[in-house]
């Protein structure tokens, strides 16, 4: 079994973690999202069936944006008080870890600006756009530093990965991360 692992980045408490994002209790969740923010499979649709139909429908409200934009809403039944729908990818469901990044860091500056003291991130683009895991949680990482060094604040990131497999990848990322800048 592999282990969760916590490191401190800036003056951010970050988890990585095995474990169902809907489950999470913290101020927001992000939803791996496409940028008309229809909520159908993977992350998307998990979050609509737990916390309801209503964040979907405040979600599409709000779009369509650019892909790499994000967008806030209620979290509904969730345990979460708001989901941060992150657009990772357009109609075409296609996404690069640079439109990760990009996503990533806009769903730290929503959460920034409703004043989220803890944040969980899925594995942004590995479901439906197909990107490793690896190199998703690279991509957030190195959001997450350009966001600290930025000066911005929150308290405690999960990266909430769903099973084994994916944890594996996501600590070799993180360790790979620390390494390159030692």
């Amino acid at each position: 079994m592999v282990e969760n692992k916590v490191f401190v980045l800036g003056e951010t408490r970050v988890v990585v973690k095995e474990g169902d994002i809907t489950e999470e209790e913290v101020d927001g969740i992000v939803n791996a999202a496409n940028n008309h923010f229809w909520m159908g499979a993977g992350v998307a649709g998990a979050i609509k069936r737990k916390g309801g139909r209503e964040i979907e429908r405040e979600a599409v409200s709000k779009g369509p944006v650019p892909v790499g934009e994000a967008v806030v809403t209620g979290a509904g039944k969730l345990r979460a008080k708001y989901v941060v729908h992150a657009a990772v990818m357009g109609q075409d469901f296609k996404t690069t870890g640079s439109l990760v990044r990009k996503a990533a860091y806009s769903a730290l500056k929503r959460a920034e600006e409703y004043k989220m003291g803890s944040l969980a991130f899925p594995a942004l683009g590995c479901g439906v756009g197909r990107l490793p895991y690896r190199i998703s949680v690279k991509e957030m990482l190195e959001a997450l530093k350009e966001f600290v060094d930025k000066g911005g604040k929150i308290g405690e990131i999960r990266f909430v990965m769903y099973g084994e497999e994916a944890l594996r990848e996501a600590i070799e990322a993180v360790e790979e991360f620390f390494e390159a800048k030692d």
